[in-house]
């Protein structure tokens, strides 16, 4: 069922409140009425009663790096599309498909698996834009980033990157490298966001890239820099810059693995709905079982094992990326972290469309906007993903029912 529909008995999700009993008029591909009561349906109208389940903007993840037995480091279109299918199934309605460190040559390649894959995609969460995780980091807070591509930032190899590629929407890079705040004024120059992550900064050096540019921080706690000691002295790091600097906003692995309960409400209690998104950092195990699987992509990736609801080096010394969906993520800050569903929603929907640019079409239940939407029970299992107005998973077409 797609084009024009109407959903009713539906409890609305709203950035600052729910609406019990509503309906959503979804007409061209955009939201064309919401409210509450029984919406006077005229004759033939297609009607999708979903009896008091929850409707949400659909949910935009702005860190990924595959899901479903797909790495987008594979480079291949079918790599694009089969990861951004799992995510849809999972309530993804937006998505901006993630790098690794590797080589130029490999950067390149997706480029072009990218271009090639984004018009093709209609059953898969849309594509928004490329974020590219790397190679700018540093050595001590690399996690599971190969280190043999590791390096500083060097004009000549970036402006070529970027002369590549019109799709660059964000790159996250160490600021406390050589050239690296000049780096990050010129992504800013082009309206690409440049994000602080796999970082050893001082507090000091966090606060020079925020005047540079650098607003976001990328995964939060993870592979960043806190309070250490230096020939006696204390120097604070990235975490305190994040909570101290305002306009600082922060992304949250919210699978309860990565961030247990306490960090998820620290983080929650100190940068609020509005600064905080959340984000799966996924890589291609993602939606699948449990075992061996790569990092990156088959040909140059690295080994990892998938246990305990999250994926590991093989040495278990570090996480190396999530197996999250965002279903997951709603799911961990409703039931594990205690925080309110409109406020969980919203650093699902709204705060990483302010933060990418892209709320005047995406991120909230408005007239006009997108009809991007998905809807899902109390434990946040989903049951409709609509994109673009099109309905792209329902949990009954998958059961064998007919909508």
């Amino acid at each position: 069922m797609n084009g024009h529909f109407i959903i009713v008995h539906a409890s609305i999700v709203l950035p600052e409140r729910i609406i019990p009993d509503g309906f959503v008029v979804v007409e061209e591909g955009r939201i064309k009425q919401f409210g509450s009561g029984n919406f006077p349906a005229g004759e033939g109208e297609k009607i999708i009663d979903v009896e008091g389940a929850y409707v949400a903007p659909g949910f935009i993840d702005m860190h990924s790096h595959g899901a479903g037995g797909f790495d987008f480091m594979d480079n291949t279109v079918e790599a694009y599309l089969g990861a951004a299918r799992m995510h849809a199934i999972h309530g993804t309605t937006s998505l901006f498909p993630t790098t690794l460190a590797g080589t130029n040559e490999e950067l390149l390649d997706t480029f072009d698996a990218y271009k090639e894959a984004k018009p093709l995609n209609k059953q898969g969460a849309a594509f928004m834009g490329l974020h590219l995780e790397g190679p700018y980091f540093s050595y001590e807070q690399r996690g599971a980033q190969d280190p043999k591509y590791l390096r500083n930032p060097q004009p000549k190899e970036y402006e070529m990157i970027l002369a590549s590629c019109d799709e660059i929407r964000r790159w996250s890079i160490a600021p406390e490298l050589p050239g690296a705040l000049a780096f990050g004024k010129r992504l800013a120059e082009r309206g690409i966001l440049p994000s602080i992550a796999h970082t050893n900064a001082t507090y000091e050096e966090a606060l020079a890239a925020y005047q540079s540019g650098f607003t976001h921080i990328t995964h939060l706690y993870s592979c960043m820099s806190t309070v250490t000691r230096r020939n006696a002295f204390r120097y604070a790091g990235v975490i305190e810059a994040a909570w101290l600097i305002d306009g600082m906003t922060v992304e949250l692995i919210a699978d309860g693995v990565h961030l247990p309960k306490p960090l998820l409400q620290l983080a929650f209690k100190l940068k609020g709905p509005k600064k905080t998104a959340l984000c799966t950092d996924s890589m291609r195990a993602a939606g699948m079982p449990d075992g061996d699987s790569i990092l990156g992509s088959l040909k140059n990736g690295q080994p990892v094992i998938v246990e305990d609801g999250v994926a590991k080096l093989p040495d278990r010394s570090a996480f190396a990326g999530s197996v999250a969906t965002t279903d997951r993520l709603v799911r961990t800050m409703v039931h594990i972290a205690e925080i309110p569903l409109t406020d969980a929603v919203r650093m699902m929907t709204l705060t990483p469309a302010e933060i990418m640019k892209i709320d005047k079409q995406k991120g909230s239940i408005e007239v006009g906007k997108d009809a991007d939407l998905v809807v899902f029970n109390p434990n946040i299992d989903i049951r409709y993903t609509v994109i673009g107005g099109n309905i792209i998973y329902s949990k009954q077409q998958e059961n064998g029912k007919e909508i």
